[in-house]
């Protein structure tokens, strides 16, 4: 996620992946725990491409558990083929809350004061990462970064309010911080 203008943030919701069937619908790779929401009909996405800042849906269905969307002016499968691997995004108000407690939108995440269980500061919360398995890259006081899997084990609290994440790191899962990640 990175932030919009002062008064939004950018929530990534997808990536357009190839075309289904010649009429301009595309497969997406979703990318939030709310599909339906994020995908209904006349929602404004933003895309990474250039010459294409923002798409609207025009419909969405489920077919074969893969998401389908049809967008206005993508009326080809050559169309719908120029659009293959764009980002997806929307604009949200900073504060929103997805739905799920025990979800976060990286922004939400991105400053937060990472502490030990007993509460002494460990580093920053500097990024997201994404993929297979999520994990939080908190920058150390030694300047280094470590990654720490998003999961409840070894993240137990998220406090929004009080600005800070607790992390129960293994021993050494610290010490092997590397260079920046990216």
């Amino acid at each position: 996620m990175a932030r919009g203008d002062k008064d939004q943030a950018t929530v990534v919701v997808g990536r357009i992946g190839r075309p289904h069937g010649v009429r301009g619908d595309v497969t997406v790779e979703v990318r939030t725990d709310e599909p339906d929401r994020r995908f209904d009909d006349g929602v404004v996405l933003h895309s990474d491409r250039s010459g294409v800042p923002t798409l609207t849906v025009e419909s969405h269905r489920w077919h074969s558990g893969r998401l389908l969307v049809h967008l206005r002016g993508i009326d080809d499968r050559t169309a719908a083929e120029a659009l293959r691997g764009a980002l997806l995004s929307v604009s949200v108000d900073p504060d929103e809350l997805p739905e799920d407690p025990e979800e976060y939108y990286d922004h939400q995440l991105v400053g937060l004061t990472a502490v030990d269980p007993s509460g002494a500061a460990i580093g920053e919360v500097i990024h997201v990462v994404h993929g297979g398995q999520d994990h939080l890259v908190v920058r150390l006081p030694s300047g280094r970064e470590a990654a720490v899997p998003f999961v409840e084990a070894l993240v137990p609290d998220v406090d929004l309010a009080a600005g800070r994440v607790v992390i129960d790191a293994p021993e050494g899962l610290l010490d092997l911080a590397g260079e920046p990640i990216e």
